[in-house]
């Protein structure tokens, strides 16, 4: 087979040779020696850039452009940012090229392409810089659409067994003799179908991943329609009319709610057969049905569909996007906004395939661990071709490949388009994704044409029409499809590439209706694609993709296939006259002529196709989309105070411990608390000996579905590495953006499969909210139910990384999303009150909340709990301990790590005649929440009492708060404080060095505690300035600090 490619790889590129730089004394003032030129004449540019390149090369420097910046900034001596024609010619003249008056002038306007008399620096580095070389891997570029990409390996001839030389040259011969009488294309597709039988005998090897530019399922290979395709069909026109008039109507009553219409009518068909044959409901058994998750852009058909079962009102249509009243409907799937009706939140792009495979690994986890049986329930994700882009969807196809996740089926709508324009507009996007998919483990199946088209290419003798159509540019594609003109259709696809012959039977019309209907449109072939997929599922060992071709904007002609569809979003009186023909709606032009509800065709309850879509969801197991959370309080007994919560109540007694290894004990008491502890989902992100969980790998095993294959390095030791297909653990890998997916489905496993967990994800703190934070506001919309462990959190606590890995604002941006409630405990019993309040609001009273606690890694001898301090925890303030007898009074808030230093702060004020009122701080933002709820409550006449806040901190004393968090998070509360309230917490970038070497730059030591208090009570005159002045020079304090993140380097 190689001999046919002898000789026929691509000429060798030219390699250049590396721009290198030698060190050049001239870049500190001075002039490279030897470079005088002699021979100065009228010289044009190119000769004088070949000269200046001769005088550097002198110095080891072989390509200019990489001087650029330095050269220009030496040059510009009036920093102007520009080079006026003198002092372009005095830097000429600087590095040894004399020019004439004329040649400065010309060689100057060579790099005044503006000709404004002034050089800038983007001028002058793109004049040094020459013509830029052809890229190389565009020459592979045209040719990605079939996957035969230019490659020097085509030379290379692998050394391989070759058991009889006769024999495999007699194979090589016949592949050689294919290709010179028959042509390359009879060749390529020769070898398709050697590679397929191949498969078939059981011949082991990887099939090419891209295939020939047709529907992988034969019209002679499809099953017969098993439902009534004419009313399928038409309940298919009447929901799509309903969507999009439900967008336009909202947008031509006023407001701009916006909204999407052709991500809808592109993908109805294909969702409408999904709805009629294959998706499973609640009630269709073995598990809790199927895991949709809809594109977020066509939401409105969901809504449409629900409209024609029922299950949503006119009322509720006539509100898309208008919420605020209660009565409407949410713009993309919102569970928390829908809480009955949307399960699966998807619009933020990437993370709806992201959490679909993660759904489905979890479906397998909870089958195999026992806790549900998920046999039959799959997993289906809509996305756009455009958002294929994201690195998520990419992640996520790796994802289902490498963990054979058989119950997952993508369905890519492949209608070309994205917000702007084409998705790939200079190759063939579907093709592009068939090598992306089946490279990661996907079976592939294409559905690119409808039956009548598909006419052609089955008939394709010699595979001509097929690599025209793989020739032609998904951006010429959308074109022809947009400009609906079959004769157009036939000049550029069939008459540019001889191909007349092949449609001369048909009118221009013909052509057009078939060019205009892919297979995304046709329900036959949708329904064999489908059934395919559901075999794959079924029988076979690998997750599959649906590739579906598709058009954007389906049927509006003035909307399909513009590159402005996607805004598009109100129809004009003729669009909708137009679009109610195409669809068959039994509507006058009157009717349409005002926004109101007289436009939405509505089917009477007792009406055929009602009748028939029913029947179809009730012999599926209900109706999607539809959410039934289970009553988790009913279901699971929680463990009691003393079993799983209690033993730091009397502290450490003496052992210095960090409230990360607390969290970790907890933890373990959890998990072995029964039925209860059998729930509890614990995730890592290959960190666990940082955070103490190694010790729980023989004990709970990491979960692996394929079982432990080997012998790990540490089977001989007791904390072994152990896996299991019933392992408890979850071992996510580096991937927080994975882990967190996993957490989201474990954390509403409560809903999806009445089969509920508690999810546990432990992770370096600043890889939360800052890398996943938008994950973390999708698990909130989707009423995830879960406890988000920040470890090694604290800007001074973590001291060896530096930058944003030194966490100082998590707990600030937790805040920002309303179902997370953020705490920062500096103690045992904190962390474990905190953890059983989290577990008690979850589980015992069914709240869709979620628990972000920080961890530190500092160890100190754990505290015992005071009386009475329960509420005070939970709500974010206690006091820890009162002030000892003194001439003043002061108070001070401490919180997680920092709370030692309130502490040590103590023996210092005494000194000064200053006792000590402390409370610890176990979360301003709940503290903030509760004054805004009160402070509202008051300003509307409700019923309001004081804030916990205002109870606590009322009396007229100086508060100094500490933490290790950012001062604006301890600010939150400043209103609300009676007295001088003073803020010490860690601000501007993280840095490596010791605790204490930190926390004296960052000033949250001790003794800037005991300053800071001082300084309040020298500022309310009730000690002298002087002392607060001498104790400043005691300890060493100025107030001068270079930061050197932030000075400006000269």
């Amino acid at each position: 087979m190689l001999a046919s490619f002898r000789g026929r790889g691509l000429r060798a590129l030219r390699v250049l040779p590396p721009c290198t730089r030698g060190a050049l004394h001239w870049r500190h003032g001075g002039v490279p020696s030897g470079v005088g030129i002699s021979n100065v004449g009228t010289r044009g540019p190119h000769d004088l850039l070949t000269e200046l390149s001769s005088i550097f090369a002198k110095e080891g420097v072989t390509c200019l452009s990489s001087l650029s910046a330095t050269w220009f900034a030496k040059a510009d001596q009036n920093v102007s940012k520009g080079l006026d024609p003198e002092e372009f010619r005095e830097t000429m003249a600087s590095v040894g090229l004399k020019l004439s008056d004329s040649e400065s002038e010309t060689l100057f306007t060579h790099f005044d392409t503006d000709k404004s008399g002034i050089i800038t620096y983007g001028e002058f580095a793109k004049g040094l810089q020459g013509e830029m070389p052809s890229f190389s891997a565009s020459l592979a570029f045209m040719h990605q659409h079939t996957g035969h990409y230019p490659s020097n390996h085509q030379q290379i001839k692998a050394a391989r067994p070759r058991f009889d030389e006769s024999e495999t040259d007699e194979w090589l011969e016949s592949l050689d003799a294919v290709v010179a009488t028959l042509g390359p294309t009879r060749a390529r597709f020769l070898l398709h179908d050697l590679m397929e039988e191949a498969a078939r005998l059981g011949v082991h090897i990887p099939q090419p991943v891209i295939t020939p530019m047709v529907n992988t399922i034969p019209t002679s290979g499809e099953p017969a329609y098993p439902g009534d395709r004419a009313m399928e069909e038409r309940l298919s026109n009447i929901i799509r009319w309903n969507a999009a008039v439900m967008v336009s109507d909202g947008n031509r009553r006023g407001g701009g709610v916006g909204g999407h219409i052709g991500t809808f009518a592109s993908i109805c068909d294909v969702i409408e057969v999904g709805m009629n044959h294959f998706f499973r409901g609640k009630d269709f058994g073995n598990g809790r049905g199927d895991s949709v998750w809809m594109q977020g852009h066509a939401a409105p058909g969901a809504y449409s569909r629900a409209f024609v079962e029922g299950r949503i009102s006119i009322d509720q249509l006539m509100n898309f996007r208008r919420e605020s009243a209660g009565k409407g409907v949410s713009s993309y799937p919102h569970p928390r906004l829908m809480p009955t009706f949307w399960e699966n939140p998807t619009v933020s792009m990437g993370l709806g395939p992201l959490g679909a495979v993660y759904q489905a690994r979890f479906f397998r986890y909870l089958h195999l661990r026992g806790l549900a049986d998920t046999s039959k329930s799959r997993v289906w994700a809509f996305v756009g071709d455009g958002e294929m882009d994201e690195p998520e969807s990419i992640t996520a196809i790796s994802v289902a490949g490498r963990e054979r996740l058989n119950n997952m089926i993508f369905i890519v709508n492949c209608n070309y388009q994205r917000l702007d324009g084409p998705v790939r507009g200079n190759s063939k996007v579907l093709q592009e994704y068939e090598g992306t998919f089946r490279g990661a483990g996907f079976d592939v199946i294409k559905l690119i044409w409808g039956g009548k088209f598909n006419e052609l290419i089955e008939n394709d003798y010699d595979g001509k029409l097929i690599e025209a159509l793989e020739a032609t540019p998904d951006g010429d594609c959308q074109r022809l499809h947009a400009k609906a003109d079959g004769a157009l259709i036939r000049k550029d696809i069939f008459e540019k590439h001889g191909l007349l012959d092949r449609v001369a039977h048909w009118s221009d019309d013909e052509l057009l209706e078939a060019f205009q209907t892919p297979g995304g449109h046709d329900h036959k072939k949708i329904y064999a694609a489908f059934s395919q997929a559901e075999k794959n599922s079924d029988m076979g060992g690998r997750p599959s993709v649906i590739l579906v071709k598709t058009l954007k904007g389906y049927s509006l002609q003035t909307f399909l296939g513009r590159n402005t569809v996607h805004q598009k979003k109100t129809m004009s009186d003729s669009d909708m006259q137009k679009y109610r023909d195409a669809m068959g709606i039994p509507l006058t032009d009157e009717q349409l002529k005002a926004a109101d509800a007289q436009n939405f065709f509505a089917l009477k309850e007792d009406s055929p196709e009602v009748k028939y879509l029913k029947d179809r969801r009730h012999d599926l197991g209900g109706f999607l989309p539809k959410r039934e959370p289970a009553k988790v309080s009913a279901l699971v007994e929680l463990p009691s105070h003393e079993t799983a919560y209690s033993m730091f109540d009397e502290g450490s007694k003496g052992r210095e411990i960090s409230t990360t290894m607390c969290f970790a004990q907890v933890l373990r008491k959890m998990m072995q608390a029964g039925e209860f502890g059998q729930r509890v989902t614990l995730m890592v992100t290959d960190e666990s000996r940082t955070f103490g969980i190694d010790a729980f790998f023989p004990i709970f095993k990491i979960h692996a579905p394929f079982g432990q294959n080997y012998t790990p390095v540490d089977a001989d030791q007791v904390m072994k590495y152990a896996e299991a297909p019933n392992g408890q653990i979850l071992q996510e890998g580096i991937s927080e953006g994975g882990a967190i997916m996993t957490w989201i489905a474990s954390a509403t496993s409560y809903s999806s499969q009445h089969a509920p967990t508690l999810p546990f994800l432990i992770y370096y703190s600043m890889f939360g909210f800052q890398r996943v934070g938008d994950s973390i506001w999708q698990a909130a919309d989707a009423r995830a139910r879960g406890f988000l462990i920040g470890a090694t959190y604290g800007r001074t606590t973590l001291n060896g990384e530096g930058l944003q890995h030194q966490d100082g604002h998590s707990l600030l941006i937790a805040l920002t999303c309303p179902a997370v409630k953020g705490y920062d405990p500096a103690f045992g019993y904190e962390m474990a009150l905190i953890i059983e309040n989290g577990v008690k609001e979850m589980w015992g009273e069914d709240k869709d909340v979620i628990y972000y606690v920080t961890a530190y890694n500092e160890n100190m001898a754990m505290p015992e709990k005071p009386e009475g301090a329960d509420e005070g925890i939970v709500k974010g303030l206690y006091k820890f301990s009162d002030a000892k007898p003194a001439e003043h009074k002061v108070r001070l808030i401490g919180s997680g790590a920092i709370m030692k230093q309130a502490m040590d702060a103590i023996d210092i004020l005494a000194e000064y005649g200053v006792g000590v009122e402390l409370w610890s701080a176990t979360s301003y933002g709940e503290l903030q929440r509760d004054a805004v709820a009160s402070q509202r409550d008051g300003r509307l006449g409700a019923e309001a009492k004081p804030s916990w806040v205002e109870q606590c901190l009322s009396e007229d004393v100086v508060t100094v708060a500490v933490s290790d968090n950012m001062t604006a998070y301890p600010m939150l509360i400043a209103p609300y404080v009676t007295g001088e309230y003073i803020v010490l917490g860690a601000d501007g970038f993280g840095r490596s060095d010791t605790r204490e070497a930190l926390r004296r730059f960052f000033e949250v030591d001790k003794e800037h505690v005991a300053v800071a208090a001082l300084y309040g009570l020298a500022k309310q005159g009730k000690i002298s300035v002087e002392v607060a002045n001498q104790a400043r020079e005691k300890f060493g304090i100025s107030a001068d600090r270079k930061d050197i993140c932030m000075e400006i380097i000269s």
